[in-house]
């Protein structure tokens, strides 16, 4: 018998991963380099660009069987999304739900190797992976979507939360799977919260082997393209999936459970998450006060000061009817006592995902029968996820995963969704309650923020200083934090003038409500449930989404 050497996957490029995976002669790539779609973005700021931005699309088959892969360069800007690659993700992703809806079904495999939002290009890729998780939320429905993390980077940031969508994941002993980076933990936390040095205790937290014995990934093959080959048919042929998105009871319960008296070790967390449970009754402690903050003030005013059916202090869920319509409002906010240290700020941590997931899903269940659907509305008032030691342990990046499914499947099944961004709207956080929105709505405020990541991180990881990157914010909108540069991309539906975001009279109140109404009057009049609206603003075609519309379109005339 003659022995053939392994087909690595991890010591690939993209281009040669997507290749390998599909059966011989099949492949074909959509949009290559000689097509040259380049970032507009990068050279403003003496950056080379790539001629296929980092993003190799190909159609081919896989045992016979139509298959779209989506293979991501990680040697180009650190596998970063920018607004070409993210347009190439998601476009490839919403023609092969056309094909799927149309009942020619393609089955899609996403190869990883990325840390997330280009930060050079920064809102853009916030846009994109909104859309790319929007895409993968639908095409579950026909087809299950396989994720693929070889090795080298792995998948971080924003990308991480579509990872955590995929139908099954795929990962080798060299891959890493988590939502903040160990560099960017221990930048924002310090330290004594994470040494990102400790490179053999990182690859136990986070590893393929690590994420496999905690149940949150499917399978950790070696790296042997044939591995991947037969892992990814196992998928299609037993389409019996852990849906772990949905398991929002049992990672509230054994989150709940934790004593975070000191730190918790990985072997401890793998157990701990193997074993969790439902719990009938979680009773959280309130005696820490009410923490003002504008989520909270907007909450407050917009339901009447009902009280929220949310036992967590840090999410506020109420429903209330307007107009003859149901509206089910969501706030994340800050409270100083919560045990989960690196969350007392407002930040989106485990407890906020699980929770907005648990009574986003509880919504579209109770509306399942029903022909009129309430309106949901998240208030946005969130500095960002976060980041902590516990918070990458316990997977962080599915927690948010969930929330992001939970807020596209209720649009993708009739509920308008009116954000609110009433304060800063940072990074996975905004992605994970907001930005699945059918129309985003914002006050034309100093203090309210779109952005990716702090100041001192980005600088970091881009290897500049912060007086570097605001001079260049100001040729690259997308890099800016102001609520004007992110209008300017096309996403807002409508800024509003003259609130108090702090103190709101009665009438500021009335307005915001009217808006609230005159959006979701908007959505109604549309059969469209996807996030298209935000290619078709005005300011999205003259000039603030032109190479997303581009890509698309190039996409659309490639595709056979």
């Amino acid at each position: 018998m003659v022995s053939t050497l392994p087909v690595s996957l991890v010591e690939s490029k993209a281009r040669e991963r997507a290749q390998a995976i599909l059966d011989e002669g099949s492949a074909r790539e959509l949009l290559g380099p000689f097509d040259r779609f380049e970032s507009p973005h990068l050279e403003a700021q003496n950056i080379v660009p790539q001629s296929d931005d980092g993003m190799v699309i190909m159609k081919g088959t896989i045992h016979g069987r139509p298959t779209l892969i989506i293979s991501i360069e990680g040697n180009f800007q650190g596998g970063g999304i920018g607004e070409v690659s993210g347009a190439k993700f998601a476009g490839a992703l919403e023609k092969a739900l056309e094909d799927c809806q149309n009942g020619n079904l393609i089955y899609p495999v996403i190869i990883y190797d990325t840390g997330g939002v280009r930060l050079q290009e920064a809102n853009y890729g916030l846009l994109s992976i909104a859309e790319i998780s929007s895409a993968i939320v639908a095409l579950k429905e026909y087809v299950p979507v396989v994720g693929i993390i070889p090795g080298k980077i792995g998948s971080f940031g924003g990308m991480s939360l579509t990872a955590g969508l995929c139908s099954a994941l795929v990962m080798t002993r060299e891959g890493r799977l988590g939502m903040n980076g160990p560099e960017v933990v221990e930048q924002e936390a310090g330290i004594q919260e994470l040494n990102s040095k400790n490179k053999q205790f990182i690859w136990e937290m986070i590893g393929g082997k690590g994420r496999l014995k905690s149940g949150l990934v499917d399978r950790v093959v070696e790296d042997d393209v044939p591995n991947y080959i037969e892992a990814i048919e196992s998928v299609w042929s037993n389409p019996t999936f852990a849906n772990r998105t949905l398991q929002y009871e049992e990672f509230l319960s054994m989150l709940h459970e934790l004593s975070l008296d000191g730190k918790i070790d990985p072997s401890v967390s793998r157990t701990l998450l193997q074993n969790r449970t439902k719990v009938n009754e979680i009773k959280y402690d309130t005696s820490n006060g009410k923490t003002a903050s504008r989520g909270r003030t907007w909450f407050n005013v917009l339901t009447d000061h009902a009280p929220s059916i949310s036992p967590a202090p840090t999410v506020l869920v109420a429903d209330k009817e307007q107009d003859g319509k149901k509206f089910r409002y969501i706030a994340v906010v800050p409270d100083e006592g919560n045990k989960f240290y690196r969350a007392r700020h407002g930040e989106f941590g485990l407890v906020e995902a699980w929770t907005v997931a648990k009574y986003v899903r509880e919504a579209v269940e109770e509306d399942a029968g029903s022909k009129e659907k309430r309106v949901i509305v998240p208030i946005v008032d969130v500095p960002g996820q976060a980041f902590g030691y516990h918070e990458e342990l316990f997977g962080i990046y599915l927690a948010c995963s969930a929330s992001v499914e939970a807020y596209a499947t209720a649009r993708q099944q009739g509920h308008p969704i009116v954000t609110l961004v009433v304060g800063k709207a940072i990074s996975g956080a905004f992605l994970s309650h907001g930005m699945q929105g059918n129309r985003i709505l914002a006050f034309d405020d100093d203090q309210v923020q779109v952005h990716v990541m702090s100041k001192k991180s980005a600088a970091l990881v881009t290897m500049r200083t912060v007086e570097e990157l605001e001079e260049f914010a100001k040729t690259v909108p997308s890099m800016a934090y102001d609520v004007h540069s992110f209008k300017s991309l096309g996403a807002i539906h409508e800024l509003l003038q003259g609130i108090n975001a702090d103190l709101p009279s009665n009438e500021q109140l009335q307005q915001v409500k009217e808006s609230i109404q005159s959006a979701t009057n908007d959505i109604l009049q549309t059969t469209d449930r996807s996030l298209r609206i935000r290619l078709q603003s005005p300011e999205a075609i003259e000039k603030g989404r032109k190479a997303s519309i581009a890509v698309r379109n190039a996409i659309n005339s490639q595709w056979k």
